[in-house]
């Protein structure tokens, strides 16, 4: 099954710009109460994920306070994991060992261009459907 059918669009979707500061960064995850946002580059193109993860070690590495947030560009900040977008034109089987690793999976056009996300929660209750019906 292709899974335009899934996909959340951007207009809907939580991201941050990759030139945004940790300062935004941290507001908007607080008041979303998300753990991951994808990022955006000036392009509109997917620039990975950030974490809550990513945002506690680089305030432990470096000694930041939250005052100081705000000169932090999030472009800046390491990020210990690569979440792997795919082709809007994909199938629901090429999101199965992505969701095992990935709040989310980033979905891109054929020009990288950001267009969404499909969240695990789709994919695990698409298999689910799946398996109860062929039981």
């Amino acid at each position: 099954m292709n899974i335009a059918f899934f996909l959340i669009p951007k207009h809907e979707v939580v991201y941050l710009a990759v030139n945004g500061t940790m300062r935004q960064a941290l507001e908007k995850m607080e008041f979303h109460r998300y753990t991951a946002v994808p990022l955006i580059d000036e392009q509109g193109k997917y620039a990975g994920t950030l974490t809550e993860g990513d945002l506690l070690w680089q305030m432990k590495n470096t000694g930041l306070t939250f005052a100081n947030t705000a000169k932090i560009r999030i472009k800046d900040i390491p990020r210990r994991m690569i979440n792997t977008p795919v082709r809007v034109n994909a199938e629901m089987e090429d999101l199965f060992s992505l969701a095992i690793v990935q709040n989310f999976v980033p979905v891109v056009d054929d020009s990288d261009i950001f267009i969404g996300i499909i969240r695990r929660r789709e994919i695990i209750e698409y298999y689910a459907k799946r398996f109860c019906v062929n039981k």
